[in-house]
C-alpha cells in the first residue's frame, strides 16, 4: 500500500525513529566510562550494549555485547514474563533492551532469550552463566560479586563467575512470586522492579507478590482458534489487588519481614536504598489521597514514619523520589501553594516559577531535576522541559537552549539528551564539569518529512496546542478540514518542544488537513490544579477543552469548522468516541483507537485515582463511561462516522472495551466500522500493521469528511 520511501513505512520500520538512537545511559562514578544501548542502524530492532570510554583524555566507543553473536544468529525467544515486562514498559525493540551494572559500572548483567549473561565493561568479555531459565531482571550487587535474578517466581543469587547459584526466596504456591513488580506497579506506578540490593551487597529487599486475590481474565487469539487463551491476573477497578509485602533477605536465604500498616497503605510505590542511609519506602492508601514515607531499620526490619502526606484529589508519584541526600536529608517532590516543588526535609527549595517533574539524581553537589515553566514563570516556554541543578547556591539551568531535555549524571559527569523543534531526534552530549566532552553518535534514520508545528496557548484557559498545516500551504488557499489529534488525558503530554514527537501529526496535515494537538485539563506539565481538575470528571472537562481549543484557534487559522474529525489512541481513543457521541455539533467523524469505554474494566490504581471506587461512586463511573449496561451514555444526534480500532492481544485496555462499544452502537442503530488487529497488543509495533493502519485512517477520514481522494 505504500512505497519504500513513504513516511508511514519509514515511521513503522524505525519504531517511530527510535531505532539507532543511543539510550539507557549509566555513568561510572569516576567518569571513566558510560554504558548505553544502541541498535546497529535506524531500522535494526536489535539493541547492543556499548561502552564509551572517556579515561585518558580520549573518547572511544566499543561494542561490549552483540546479541547476534551471543545467540549464534538464532532468533530471540521471549518468555511470558519477559513479554509482559516489555509490554508494561512499552518496549518494542529487541536484543538487549535492559541491563544493570554494579556501582563502579565495571560489570553488567542482562538477558537474551531468557539466558543470563555477565559482561565486563572493562575488558569486553561476556560470559553466559549456567542458571535456571528463563531469567528476568538480573542485577549485580553494588560490589559486583554477585548477580540476583528471578526465575520461575523465585529470587536467586549467583556469584558473578557463575558459581554457587542458589534461591534466596522461593514461592510457597503458584500464585506467588518473589522479586517481580505486580501489574499495577509496572503499568501505573512506574515501578518496574521487585528487589533492591543493599549498598554493601550482603542483603536484598525483596517484594513478595501474591496474585491469588486478583481476578482471572483470559486473552484469546480469535484468529488462531487452536491456541489456548492466555491467563492474566487483571485487577479491574473496585476488585482485589495483589498482596504485596517486603522482606529483608540474606544471601544465605534468611528472611526478616518488613512490616508496615498494609491495611491502610497497601500500595508499595517506591523503594530506595542508598549508601550511608537506611532504606526508605513510599506506600500509598488505596484511594491515593494519603501516603507515607517510611524509614526501614535494617537491624529489626521495623519502620518509622518520616513523612505523611494527604491530598483531597490524589498524590502524584514521581521518578527518582523520595531519596536521601548523602548527608541524610529527605529529597521529595510535593504540591505546595498551587505549585509542584522540590522539597528537602519537607521544606520547599524551588518556587512557583518551576513545575518540577522528576528527580534525575542526588549528589553532594545538589539535586538534579527536570522541570517545566511554572505558573509564575516570566516566559511560558510552551512544551519545554529543562534540566536544573538545585543546591545550596540556588537553582541553575543546565540545558541551555529551547527544547525538551533530560539527563543522567554521576559525580561531575552528565549525559544530557536534548530534543528541539528544529532537529531530528535527540542530541546526546557528555558534559564533564560543565564542559561538553563529546556527542554520543546516533545512527537513526532521518525522516522523509519535516514537522512544522506552531505552538500556541489557546482560549481563555490558555490551552497548550500544536497546530500543523500542510507543507507549502499558503494564505488564500481556502479553509482546511480539521483533524484534532489528542491524547488529552493524565500522564500524556503531547505538546512538547521536540521535532520527532510531531512527525505523524505533520504527515496527517500533509494529507490535506489542519491538524491540532491540544493538551487540555488533566494533561501533565503545567500546574497541579490543571492536572487534578479532572477528579471525578475524566470525560467532560477534557472534551470541553478540545472544543475550546478548536474554536479559539479558528480565528487565526484557516479551519473549516463544518469538517472536523478527531483521532486518538487509548485515552485519546476514549476522547474521540466521546467527541462524536456527545458533541456531534462540533465533530463529524472519529477514529477510536484502543479506547477505555467502560471505566469499570480498567485497572484499580489508574481508574480509582481519578474516579474513586465504583461501588461507592457508581454514578461517577456511569457518567464517565462511553457505554453503560443500558447502551450509550449521553449520546445525542446526529450520528457521526466512527472507526473503532483495537488490538486483540491487548492485556492493558482489553478488546472488551471496543466490543462493548460496538454492541452499544449497534443496539442504538448507529453505523460504525470495527478494525480488529490480530496479534497486536496495546502497541502496534508490527511494521506492516503500523504502516497500513495510518493509511487506512486517512482513507476513513477522507470518506467521512467528503474529501476528494488524491493519488
Amino acid at each position: 500500500m505504500a512505497s519504500e520511501l513513504s513516511f508511514p513505512r519509514q515511521h513503522a520500520r524505525t519504531l517511530r525513529f527510535t531505532l539507532g538512537a543511543p539510550r539507557s545511559f549509566t555513568v561510572a562514578p569516576d567518569g571513566a566510562r558510560i554504558a548505553f544501548l544502541r541498535s546497529g542502524s535506524g531500522v535494526d530492532r536489535v539493541n547492543q550494549l556499548w561502552v564509551l570510554d572517556l579515561d585518558g583524555g580520549t573518547a572511544a566507543e566499543r561494542v561490549v555485547a552483540d546479541p547476534g553473536q551471543l545467540l549464534d544468529g538464532a532468533a530471540e525467544v521471549l518468555s511470558a514474563e519477559e513479554r509482559a515486562r516489555r509490554e508494561r514498559s512499552r518496549e518494542g525493540s529487541g536484543g538487549i533492551v535492559g541491563y544493570a551494572t554494579d556501582q563502579a559500572v565495571e560489570l553488567a548483567a542482562f538477558t537474551l532469550s531468557g539466558r543470563l549473561f555477565a559482561a565486563s565493561l572493562l575488558t569486553g568479555v561476556v560470559t553466559e552463566l549456567d542458571v535456571p531459565a528463563p531469567v528476568a531482571d538480573p542485577r549485580p550487587s553494588p560490589d559486583g560479586s554477585h548477580i540476583a535474578y528471578v526465575a520461575a517466581g523465585s529470587l536467586r543469587v549467583v556469584a558473578s563467575d557463575g558459581s554457587d547459584d542458589r534461591p534466596v526466596a522461593e514461592p510457597d504456591r503458584g500464585d506467588v512470586t518473589w522479586g517481580l513488580a505486580e501489574f499495577v506497579a509496572a503499568e501505573e506506578m512506574g515501578r518496574h522492579r521487585g528487589f533492591w540490593w543493599s549498598p554493601d551487597g550482603d542483603r536484598i529487599i525483596a517484594a513478595r507478590v501474591d496474585n491469588a486475590p486478583v481476578q482471572t481474565w483470559w486473552i484469546a487469539d480469535p484468529a488462531n482458534p487452536a491456541k489456548p487463551p492466555v491467563k492474566v491476573r487483571y485487577p479491574a477497578a473496585g476488585t482485589a489487588n495483589a498482596g504485596v509485602s517486603l522482606a529483608l533477605v540474606g544471601l544465605d536465604g534468611a528472611h526478616t519481614e518488613i512490616t508496615w500498616d498494609r491495611e491502610s497503605f497497601p500500595y508499595l510505590a517506591r523503594v530506595h536504598w542508598s549508601s550511608d542511609n537506611p532504606p526508605i519506602l513510599l506506600v500509598q492508601a488505596r484511594d491515593q489521597q494519603s501516603q507515607q514515607i517510611l524509614s526501614v531499620d535494617t537491624t529489626t526490619a521495623g519502620v518509622s514514619v518520616v513523612l505523611t502526606e494527604h491530598d483531597p484529589s490524589w498524590l502524584e508519584l514521581f521518578v527518582g523520589a523520595p531519596a536521601w541526600t548523602p548527608d541524610g536529608r529527605l529529597v521529595h517532590v510535593a504540591d505546595r501553594g498551587g505549585a509542584r516543588v522540590l522539597t528537602i526535609d519537607d521544606s520547599p527549595v524551588t518556587d512557583s516559577t518551576l513545575h518540577v517533574r522528576a528527580v534525575l539524581g542526588v549528589s553532594g553537589d545538589g539535586v538534579l531535576v527536570s522541570a517545566s515553566a511554572g505558573e509564575d514563570a516570566s516566559d511560558p516556554q510552551i512544551g519545554e522541559i529543562h534540566v536544573y541543578r538545585v543546591s545550596a547556591h540556588g537553582t541553575e539551568r543546565l540545558s541551555d537552549h529551547p527544547g525538551a531535555h533530560t539527563a543522567v549524571a554521576s559525580g561531575p559527569t552528565m549525559v544530557l539528551s536534548s530534543s528541539t523543534l528544529n532537529q531530528h531526534g535527540d542530541v546526546v552530549q557528555v558534559v564533564h564539569d560543565g564542559v561538553q566532552v563529546i556527542e554520543i553518535a546516533s545512527v537513526r534514520e532521518q525522516p522523509v518529512i519535516t514537522a512544522r508545528p506552531e505552538l500556541r496557548l489557546a482560549g481563555g484557559r490558555r490551552i497548550p496546542c500544536a497546530v500543523f498545516l500542510p507543507t507549502g500551504f499558503g494564505s488564500g488557499a481556502g479553509r482546511l478540514p480539521v483533524l484534532m489529534d489528542p491524547y488529552g488525558g493524565p500522564s500524556g503530554q503531547r505538546v512538547v518542544a521536540s521535532h520527532n514527537s510531531h512527525l505523524t501529526s505533520q504527515w496527517l496535515a500533509d494529507q490535506g488537513f489542519a491538524v491540532i494537538v491540544a493538551d487540555g485539563r488533566g494533561t501533565p506539565g503545567r500546574t497541579p490544579a490543571w492536572e487534578k481538575a479532572v477528579r471525578n470528571n475524566l470525560a467532560q472537562l477534557p472534551l470541553d477543552d478540545q472544543v475550546d481549543a478548536l474554536h479559539s484557534l479558528a480565528d487565526d487559522y484557516p479551519l473549516d469548522l463544518d469538517r472536523v474529525a478527531i483521532r486518538g489512541w487509548s485515552f485519546g481513543g476514549y476522547l474521540a468516541a466521546l467527541a462524536v457521541l456527545r458533541r456531534p455539533d462540533v465533530f463529524h467523524a472519529a477514529i477510536v483507537g484502543a479506547p477505555v469505554t467502560d471505566q469499570r474494566l480498567y485497572d484499580t490504581h489508574y481508574k480509582e485515582r481519578y474516579l474513586g471506587l465504583p461501588d461507592e461512586q457508581p454514578e461517577v463511573y456511569a457518567a464517565n463511561s462511553v457505554v453503560t449496561d443500558d447502551g450509550l451514555s449521553g449520546a445525542v444526534e446526529p450520528h457521526r462516522p466512527m472507526m473503532i480500532v483495537h488490538g486483540l492481544a491487548d492485556d492493558n485496555v482489553v478488546v472488551a472495551h471496543s466490543l462493548r462499544l460496538s454492541t452499544a452502537l449497534l443496539g442504538a442503530g448507529r453505523p460504525h466500522e470495527v478494525l480488529p488487529l490480530s496479534g497486536v497488543t496495546h502497541m502496534a509495533t508490527q511494521e506492516r500493521v503500523a504502516e497500513n493502519l495510518l493509511l487506512m485512517q486517512v482513507d476513513f477520514l477522507r470518506r467521512s469528511l467528503g474529501m476528494t481522494r488524491t493519488a
